[in-house]
């Protein structure tokens, strides 16, 4: 029972330092504050769910970006299918606008087209331009993903290209 209970406590304290990760995808893949609370929510929950299978050797950042991740995408799928509309990005919600130089005036034109370029991608695209910008190594984003380093390095070219020639 006492390792139980000390297994429950590790976990809590875990979510709690890494949460900023929940928030980044939620608000990645959800407009609405009551889609992004649900999404909250049953990220947690598998989370949970999947802690007794987690590896202790490997790093629980990229088990917790791997989990979260593909129940938003999951999510994000249910949802479209169910409403059949995209799921746009919050523009208030993200932090680029803290690296904002106010002697730029047209930095937050450049943050806006990114964002909706972001938004019309495929959840699986999101999700790889989330974990570059996180400054995630390809390995980490392989890893997370469940791709291969290549298929990760062709991927990121493939969207850095696109976003050159559409913003």
């Amino acid at each position: 029972m006492e390792d139980q209970w000390q297994k429950e406590k590790e976990f809590e304290v875990l979510l709690q330092t890494h949460r900023a990760i929940v928030f980044k995808i939620v608000n990645t893949y959800c407009w609405q504050p009551e889609d992004r609370a649900d999404l909250a929510q049953e990220i947690a929950t598998q989370l949970w769910r999947a802690w007794p299978r987690y590896d202790s050797s490997r790093a629980f950042t990229t088990w917790m970006y791997r989990i979260a991740l593909n129940v938003a995408i999951s999510f994000v799928r249910r949802e479209v299918q169910r409403r059949k509309v995209s799921v746009p990005l919050d523009e208030d919600l993200h932090d680029t606008a803290a690296v904002v130089s106010l002697a730029d005036p047209g930095f937050e034109d450049r943050v806006g087209d990114l964002q909706h370029f972001i938004e019309r991608q495929s959840p699986l695209d999101r999700a790889l331009l989330l974990l570059y910008l996180e400054d995630k190594s390809q390995r980490e984003i392989a890893e997370i993903l469940g791709l291969t380093q290549t298929n990760v390095s062709t991927k990121i070219g493939r969207l850095k290209q696109r976003i050159r020639s559409e913003i």
